[in-house]
């Protein structure tokens, strides 16, 4: 029997053909699944990362809630004009403790991996209030009340933990004292061991006002944060040396 004779067998008869395509299919996935059974973590550790801190993490709830993510990516892909906006690309390991992650599939508004340290507070205060007064084609809705809200720091604990129930390294230490880190990032006067649980951090009066700690405060905390724990130097020279 000829090469197209068998051939012949699936193309004349699509019950054989069906059956051929899923036996195909389940062998190409069975090659590409089961070695991960075989792996602890499919992400490769990435020195600097560090869970986010209790005022950061209620910044980061506060933009989901007002849907930023919706005009806002953060994924860098690896295509030289991104880089050369946006900065080095994205590493998988650095929305490790996202649930749910922020990559986003839209860009009405640039990217923000990369945001923190790239503009002042007072510059993030006032794109808040009135987004047109520095950007004039802006699109952006105006968010004067985030600094006029007091930022609930009761539920904090709570919501950190139900993230270690999903792997976020967050001790008993720092889910009990949530609600008082939250408030030592946000204040101008020492933030106490604050950086000793959460190394890099930044704390000050993000907000302009002193004696409170208002939802801008933890807004602005977690976009000076974006892009600014991994020392990408590093993969930058070893990129290099190839």
């Amino acid at each position: 029997m000829s090469l197209w004779q068998k051939h012949a067998i699936f193309e004349k008869n699509s019950i054989i053909l069906i059956i051929g395509v899923l036996v195909m299919i389940s062998i190409g996935g069975l090659v590409e699944i089961l070695p991960l059974f075989y792996l602890k973590s499919t992400i490769e550790k990435v020195e600097g990362l560090r869970p986010y801190t209790p005022l950061e993490l209620a910044g980061r709830n506060i933009y989901v809630r007002e849907g930023c993510y919706t005009c806002h990516s953060q994924m860098i892909r690896s295509l030289r004009d991104e880089v050369e906006r946006y900065g080095h690309y994205s590493l998988a390991a650095e929305s490790m403790y996202d649930h749910p992650f922020q990559w986003g599939s839209k860009r009405n508004g640039p990217d923000l991996a990369r945001v923190g340290a790239k503009y002042s507070d007072e510059w993030h205060r006032q794109h808040l209030a009135d987004p047109r007064s520095l950007v004039p084609g802006s699109i952006m809705p105006s968010y004067p009340w985030l600094a006029k809200t007091e930022l609930d720091v009761s539920h904090l604990g709570e919501d950190m933990n139900v993230l270690a129930l999903e792997g976020t390294p967050y001790t008993a230490d720092m889910i009990t004292k949530a609600a008082a880190d939250a408030k030592a990032q946000a204040s101008d006067e020492d933030p106490g061991d604050l950086a000793a649980r959460y190394p890099k951090v930044i704390a000050r009066n993000f907000d302009g006002r002193p004696g409170a700690v208002t939802e801008a405060d933890a807004l602005i905390a977690y976009l000076q944060m974006l892009g600014t724990l991994v020392d990408f130097k590093i993969y930058d020279d070893k990129a290099n040396l190839r």
